[in-house]
C-alpha cells in the first residue's frame, strides 16, 4: 500500500535572508560557497570588478547573469526564485502543486520506485520532511504508532525522533539522532528557515533515555555506514539509508523532493525481509 499525502507540498525553507538587493544576497552565497569573487568571474565568464560591482550594488546584474552566477553557486531553485526578484526581475522557476495533474507522472513513477524496493522501506519527504508517499515496508515500521502523529500530514523527523513514535524501538537511538540533528543542522546553516528551526527545536527537545536498550548483534556485524537499528516483532532490523534527489530540477517543488530508501544493513535483516516476500 502506498502512502500519498493530498494537498500541496509544504513550503520549503525561505530564502537566506540578507541585506536587500541581490548584491548583498549574492554575496551571502558566495561566502557560503568558500568561493572568491575572482573564482566565481572565472566561472561564469566575467571579471572580478564586475562581481564586486553587483555585489556592492554599483551594477544591476542582467537576468540571465543572476541565473548564471546562481548555478555556479549550486543556488537551490526556490532561492534562484529570490535572487531575480530582488534584482527585480519574475521568478524563473515554477512552483507547482504535488496533486497538480502536470505532475501526475512524476507522482506515479514515484509510487513505483518506492514499491519496487518492497520489501525494505522506502519514502518520499519534501524539504520540511513532510512524508508525501510512502510504501509498504515503511507501513510494516510504523506500525502501533498513534494516529495523532500521522495527521494530518506525517513528518519523518517527528515519527523517527518522537517519544511515542518510533525512537523506543531504534536500539542506536543516540547515534540516529545525532545523525539526523546534524542533517538539520547542515540545512538551516543554508536556508535558515523559520519553519525548519521550529521543526529541529521541537525533535531536538524530545527526551533522550539515559540508557539504550540492549540488542546488540549476537555477532559483530562490519556495517559499512551508519544503520538505523530498529526493533521490529522481537526481531533487531538494521537498514543503511540513501537518499536520492532529482537530477537538474526545473520546477521548486521537483527540486525540494528527496526519496530515501533503506536498504538491509546485515545477513539478518536479509533473511527476515525475504521470508516477508514470501
Amino acid at each position: 500500500m502506498t502512502i500519498v499525502a493530498t494537498g500541496t507540498a509544504a513550503t520549503a525553507p525561505a530564502a537566506v535572508p540578507a541585506d536587500r538587493g541581490v548584491g548583498p544576497m549574492l554575496r551571502a552565497w558566495r561566502e557560503r560557497r568558500r568561493v572568491s569573487q575572482l573564482e566565481l568571474a572565472l566561472r561564469a565568464d566575467s571579471s572580478a570588478r564586475h562581481i564586486s560591482f553587483i555585489e556592492t550594488g554599483r551594477s544591476r546584474p542582467s537576468e540571465e547573469m543572476v541565473l548564471r552566477l546562481a548555478e555556479h553557486l549550486d543556488v537551490p531553485v526556490r532561492e534562484r526564485n529570490a535572487l531575480l526578484l530582488a534584482a527585480g526581475y519574475a521568478p524563473h522557476y515554477p512552483e507547482t502543486p504535488l496533486d497538480d495533474p502536470a505532475l501526475d507522472a512524476l507522482r506515479e513513477g514515484m509510487e513505483r520506485l518506492i514499491q519496487g524496493y518492497e520489501p525494505c522501506p522506502a519514502l518520499v519527504v519534501d524539504a520540511g520532511y513532510t512524508v508525501v508517499a510512502a510504501n509498504r515496508g515503511v507501513a510494516m515500521l510504523l506500525e502501533g504508532v498513534p494516529e495523532k502523529l500521522m495527521t494530518p500530514a506525517p513528518n519523518a523527523m517527528r515519527l523517527t525522533l518522537h517519544p511515542e513514535g518510533l525512537a523506543p524501538r531504534i536500539r542506536n537511538l543516540r547515534e540516529w539522532r545525532g545523525h539526523l540533528l546534524a542533517q538539520m543542522e547542515r540545512q538551516l546553516a543554508l536556508y535558515r528557515s523559520d519553519r525548519l528551526r521550529a521543526l529541529y527545536e521541537e525533535v531536538a527537545a524530545y527526551p533522550v533515555p539515559e540508557e539504550e536498550p540492549d540488542g546488540e548483534p549476537a555477532a559483530p556485524v562490519p556495517y559499512f555506514a551508519l544503520p538505523l537499528r530498529i526493533e521490529h516483532e522481537g526481531r533487531i532490523l538494521s537498514f543503511v539509508s540513501s537518499i536520492s534527489t532529482f537530477n537538474t530540477p526545473m520546477d521548486v517543488t521537483v527540486a525540494e523532493l528527496a526519496i530515501e530508501t533503506f536498504l538491509p544493513a546485515d545477513p539478518a535483516t536479509v533473511k527476515y525481509l525475504r521470508t516477508m516476500e514470501g
